[in-house]
């Protein structure tokens, strides 16, 4: 199948760009990377009246500390990202968890703030800014507004975005201590049935996610030598209110969990 008509729109400024949102809706949508975007065309699930490329708009393609933050603009790709020299010593989940995302072809065109707006739970990018309490950043004409990880992510594909507003930028914390990743996926590159990722915050603690699981990113903090950890990861693995579908059962997503987070833990601590 081909996309119904649209208008193609491609603004010079982030200015021109929320103007075109205003003026359109929820019947505009940004193209950034198009990677999810134009397959959802193709099949008709979305049938807006405009894109507005964003692509070419050069104050969204920085990378940047900003304090203790790492600021990625809405048209930085996935592997421009993974590539930055500094981005293991900085922000090192975000080092071992996006060689997963995909495909290295599919990485070229993919953004960081695409994969953030998308919010399909399975994606590793909106998991990793969820467990690190990363932040996105909005715009409209009415101004910025700056959002929690959890707070923008409100469920399965679905976001606290406006329709007047788009991702100008996300923000992921710098300085957290060693990480772990591990996913289970149908094939490398296709998104995870369930993915796990811990990360040391202390000699004591330890930070858990899981994406894939459940409809949005699922984040637990633990203490990292309590004799009960893995109890608590068996329960949490139980407590979870995973879905089905045609990849996997609930029960082989809560059984997933339990293996990898035991994983993940053990190469957290060797």
């Amino acid at each position: 199948m081909k996309p119904r008509s649209f208008e193609y729109l491609r603004p010079a400024s982030v200015d021109e760009a929320v103007e075109a949102l205003a003026r359109y809706g929820d019947d505009a949508r940004i193209l950034a990377g198009g990677q999810s975007l134009i397959p959802m065309l193709n099949f008709r699930l979305l049938e807006p009246l405009a894109l507005v490329d964003i692509r070419h708009i050069a104050d969204l393609s920085h990378i940047r500390l900003d304090g203790d933050m790492l600021e990625v603009g809405a048209a930085v790709t996935q592997n421009r990202l993974l590539s930055w020299p500094d981005l293991a010593r900085h922000v090192p989940l975000l080092a071992i968890a996006m060689p997963w995302v995909g495909h290295f072809q599919t990485r070229n065109r993919g953004t960081v703030c695409g994969s953030i707006a998308h919010a399909d739970p399975s994606s590793e990018i909106p998991l990793s800014l969820a467990m690190l309490g990363g932040e996105v950043v909005l715009q409209s004409p009415r101004g910025r507004r700056v959002l929690k990880a959890d707070e923008f992510q409100t469920g399965m594909l679905s976001t606290a975005r406006e329709a007047d507003e788009m991702i100008v930028a996300v923000r992921f914390p710098t300085g957290s201590g060693k990480a772990a990743f591990r996913e289970v996926a149908r094939r490398h590159g296709d998104y995870a049935i369930v993915a796990v990722g811990a990360v040391s915050l202390s000699p004591s603690e330890i930070l858990v996610g899981i994406g894939g699981a459940a409809d949005r990113p699922v984040v637990r903090r633990y203490a990292s030598n309590g004799g009960d950890l893995m109890s608590e990861i068996e329960a949490l693995a139980w407590e979870l209110e995973t879905y089905e579908d045609l990849h996997a059962s609930q029960r082989m997503r809560r059984d997933l969990v339990r293996r990898l987070a035991p994983a993940v833990i053990s190469e957290l601590r060797s």
